[in-house]
């Protein structure tokens, strides 16, 4: 199977402005990555050819930058390389750039006086270590010195190195001709070395000052200082082609770095296997999805989209299982991003292995009834307990993963037990104010739903009382639960989960209920009700078991179609509104205050086009309706913006609804991914009629 091709010529990379909007991302399974611009330019603290993840998939460290090459023709002397300092760009090397592609992974090709030279980029999966493979063309009369200059670092992903402040000095030692580069406190090593046809020149300087003009328009940390132990040389002599490469390898320390570095061989051959085995594990996801969603298209787009959905996949020491990134750069795994992005990552992709780790890993961290909110990057294993919704996400996870594979045994041996303290903690009351009141229905405190951005003195949307998603999470859980307890036999668990199911249903349509606007309160509290129009009543619509009749979900779908539409996604505020910002700029403040009120979410498409289509019946008209007006233009256009091959994790609320925050975000793949398979194409899970059919639920 052909893998997807994304190229950009001249006309964009000329425009420098431009084609420093475009970012690329290569992963490698652990949390680690590569990304930079399409030009080479870092414009964020977060790029780097090498950050390692040193707690799989958390604590990751920059370490090798970047590799800036030349050509030497002659007695001139031609930079390809790019860096950016607050007043000057130099050099340009990027003038030298012909084109660049991902044919899947980043391709550059430059051309200076006759003589090529192509570098590709990529990751072997589950190491923490970057190669880069260079294939020089000289046509001339005479011979061509490429040298390739690393650009090194030991740093938090977090922050930035000022030389002057830094406490250590870097230590390099040769080996043959590999050279490790450590900080003398020793809480990093890398270790660089090349193909046999090349040799390591020791000649060490700093590279000061570099400007970060992304992090500088955040209002962030932006300025950083690399170093250069020395640069690798190559002879490409006249009239002839060489191949050659560049490894970078980390560990938390030599050792680690060493027992790494060990495995891999010496010989451009032996890199070139490795780069062919990532691309047969890759054509291996397009072929995996075929075979569980057989007669779909595999167009470009949608190849491009099940191999990001690959990209968020990791593993986690701590449970030697997997999790999910929520989004490169910076974020790490949060609960309520894993298990929305569960099924979309996993299950329309048929890795139900991993959706079974998945739901595992934050099984083992239930505590006190309450799903992990998030594993902090600098924390390690000590979870964040901050949410009460990705404790409820959880039931609907398992329902999914049954839905598509039937495995009640699993659930019964492996989840039922939590699953059961987890509603007992609810009922009783837990953590951060989380409990059931007398009607039935889950009261919370604030800044625990996915609304959670705050300022140094308040939460902007703090939601605190009922949210209206979290009762139909809830109202879904039990329902879930009646149904496990029925498959399981326990009919006084399937009688109590019942009632209190039929409970919560009555008090959610009494309370949530707005007649007088047509649509769902945001949220019900001793202090009365919001009733600020916001998408999180589509997800009281788009569950399994519904909430609302179908004539109210009609209007809370065309409620929120007519007012929250933002072309990528869904606003999460109306524009009328006197708290809609409609752009997602400048510093924390600035953008907390816009991050919920008005920005736009491209996740809310897959419970969006969920919800609008059951209120259609699924009919084929009205699918391709949705297709082309919902999903299509994220999917075609976006995947060239900003992240190339992924896609953002928002949108401005204004036009033209520029693509914001992080370049790759597991929800905004996922949930647009399952509604198409699901709803768009119709390819529903195998075994749903079995599953819900439990309950004769129709």
């Amino acid at each position: 199977m052909d893998l997807p091709k994304i190229g950009l010529g001249r006309g964009v990379l000329s425009d420098v402005n431009e084609a420093l909007g475009k970012e690329w991302l290569v992963t490698n399974g652990l949390g680690g990555y590569a990304s930079s611009t399409v030009l080479g330019v870092n414009t964020r603290k977060y790029h780097g050819l090498l950050v390692a993840a040193f707690n799989p998939p958390v604590n990751r460290w920059v370490l090798l930058t970047k590799l800036d090459e030349n050509l030497q023709i002659g007695n001139e002397t031609y930079d390809l390389g790019a860096n950016e300092f607050r007043d000057v760009m130099h050099p340009k090397g990027y003038r030298f750039l012909s084109n660049f592609s991902i044919i899947p992974l980043p391709t550059w090709r430059y051309a200076v006086n006759g003589v090529s030279l192509q570098k590709t980029i990529f990751m072997p999966y589950m190491k923490n270590a970057t190669v880069v493979i260079y294939e020089v063309s000289n046509p001339l009369e005479e011979k061509v010195s490429v040298n390739i200059s690393p650009l090194v670092n030991s740093r938090h992903i977090y922050n930035t190195t000022n030389k002057n402040k830094i406490q250590w000095n870097f230590i390099q030692k040769r080996h043959g001709k590999a050279v490790t580069i450590e900080p003398s406190d020793s809480f990093s090593s890398l270790i660089l070395s090349s193909s046999n046809n090349g040799s390591f020149v020791d000649e060490r300087w700093w590279v000061e000052k570099v400007y970060f003009r992304v992090d500088a328009s955040r209002s962030e940390n932006s300025i950083d200082d690399y170093f250069r132990p020395g640069f690798f040389k190559f002879s490409v002599d006249p009239k002839e082609t060489k191949k050659f490469y560049v490894l970078a390898v980390a560990g938390k320390n030599e050792e680690e770095a060493q027992s790494l570095f060990s495995s891999f061989g010496r010989g451009i051959e032996d890199v070139d296997l490795l780069y062919r085995e990532e691309l047969e594990r890759r054509k291996g996801l397009l072929e995996q999805f075929r075979e569980h969603n057989t007669g779909l298209e595999l167009e470009d787009w949608l190849k491009w989209i099940i191999q990001a959905a690959d990209s968020f996949i990791v593993s986690r020491a701590s449970t030697g299982k997997k999790s999910v990134i929520a989004g490169y750069s910076w974020f790490d795994d949060w609960g309520r991003d894993s298990l929305i992005s569960l099924p979309g990552l996993t299950l329309v992709t048929g890795r139900f292995e991993d959706a079974q780790e998945i739901l595992l890993t934050f099984k083992h961290y239930c505590s006190k009834g309450v799903i992990p909110n998030r594993f902090s990057d600098k924390a390690g294993d000590i979870p964040l307990y901050n949410t009460v919704d990705a404790t409820l996400w959880f039931f609907n996870a398992i329902l999914q993963y049954l839905k598509y594979t039937g495995d009640f045994d699993f659930v019964q041996e492996k989840l039922w037990n939590t699953l059961n303290e987890i509603v007992e903690y609810h009922v009783q009351g837990t953590i951060f104010g989380i409990h059931m009141e007398e009607d039935g229905l889950i009261a919370h405190g604030p800044q625990l739903t996915w609304m959670d951005a705050t300022m140094i003195d308040r939460f902007v949307t703090p939601r605190n009382g009922k949210a209206v998603e979290i009762q139909a999470l809830w109202y879904n859980a039990l329902k879930t639960m009646q149904l496990l307890a029925k498959r399981f036999n326990q009919v006084d668990k399937t009688e109590n989960y019942s009632s209190m199911a039929e409970k919560a249903k009555e008090s959610f349509v009494e309370k949530f209920w707005n007649p007088k606007n047509g649509y769902l309160f945001d949220v019900v509290n001793k202090d009365g009700v919001d009733s600020t129009l916001r998408p999180n009543q589509l997800i009281a619509a788009s569950l399994d078991f519904p909430l609302l009749d179908r004539d109210k979900r009609e209007m809370v779908v065309e409620a929120v179609w007519k007012r929250l539409w933002g072309e990528y996604g869904l606003k999460t505020l109306p524009e009328t509104d006197p708290r809609y910002v409609g752009k997602y700029l400048g510093d924390w403040g600035n953008r907390d205050s816009a991050y919920h009120n008005g920005t736009v979410w491209a996740w809310l498409l897959g419970p969006f086009t969920t919800a609008f289509l059951k209120t259609k019946s699924h009919e084929e008209s009205w699918r391709k309706f949705a297709f082309k007006n919902f999903l299509q233009p994220l999917f075609r256009v976006q995947l060239s913006q900003a992240g190339l091959g992924t896609l953002s994790e928002i949108f401005d609320g204004d036009a033209p609804h520029s693509p914001r925050g992080c370049i790759a975000q597991a929800w905004s793949v996922a949930e647009p991914l399952r509604a198409y398979v699901e709803d768009i194409t119709l390819n529903r899970p195998p075994h749903e009629k079995e599953v819900l059919q439990t309950l004769d639920y129709q």
